[in-house]
């Protein structure tokens, strides 16, 4: 379906989609603001460099996202891909609303090149997963940027990226799939039962295929942001501010 056709089907939740984007960019540039300003940085959120790295990033990203691949424990439209990874490595060096950028620019790209297969709902659904991993992740960081930091951010991030993503899919993803699709909600479980079982209902669908698929993915993504972000660090920092962090930077 074309991308225009699909905004004028599926206006009132293209809008709600608006409305969560804009959300969660206030809270990343209130939350990052008030860090810096607590800190004495001077450092601009965004700076032409910055923006560059930005779009270079969300390029990266969109091409990450298409690069999808299936897991076996999950039904064929949920898919494991790696375009968290640059978002979260752009929010530890720069800040939670370079992350959150990146989120957004990259499904935008998406939807310009591909269109929509999915009504809307599973750009939302990556979108909403990605950001609640990339902007825990930023927030604990920038408050004090050593490696320890790092890896405790990422393990929240990916707790909380597993329990948000099961808990919006069960209560709002997938009735709005089912809805907007077409698809009755009997028959995407019926989905999961072939491959699992024990997948029975709307609960133990997401327990038992989206929980894993999120807790698979942030395990990954925070092992190589862990492995190659201090060798990006000092390059992606390059004539920017300190911002008055103190100890072993990650």
């Amino acid at each position: 379906m074309k991308l225009s056709e699909s905004v004028a089907d599926n206006l009132s939740f293209v809008i709600i989609c608006m409305t969560v984007v804009a959300l969660f960019m206030v809270l990343s540039v209130v939350y990052e603001r008030a860090m810096r300003k607590k800190s004495g940085s001077t450092e601009r959120i965004l700076s032409t460099r910055k923006i560059v790295v930005i779009g270079i990033f969300s390029a990266i990203a969109t091409i990450l996202f298409m690069l999808d691949f299936p897991v076996m424990f999950a039904p064929a439209f949920y898919k494991l891909d790696f375009s968290e990874l640059p978002a979260i490595i752009a929010a530890f060096a720069y800040g939670p609303v370079a992350g959150v950028m990146i989120e957004l620019i990259k499904i935008l790209l998406k939807l310009v090149i591909k269109g929509t297969s999915t009504a809307f709902v599973g750009e939302l659904a990556n979108f909403m997963v990605g950001v609640s991993f990339v902007l825990p992740a930023a927030m604990i960081y920038l408050r004090h940027k050593t490696r320890k930091t790092a890896i405790v951010s990422c393990v929240v991030a990916t707790v909380i990226m597993a329990v948000f993503g099961s808990v919006f899919n069960a209560v709002y993803l997938l009735p709005a799939f089912s809805s907007l699709y077409g698809m009755p909600l009997e028959a995407i479980i019926d989905m999961g039962h072939k491959i699992n079982p024990a997948i029975s209902d709307v609960t133990t669908f997401v327990a038992l295929a989206v929980a894993p698929l999120n807790l698979l993915k942030g395990l990954l993504v925070s092992l190589i942001t862990l492995l190659v972000y201090k060798k990006l660090s000092p390059v992606l920092k390059s004539g920017f501010q300190s911002g008055g962090n103190k100890g072993k930077k990650a």
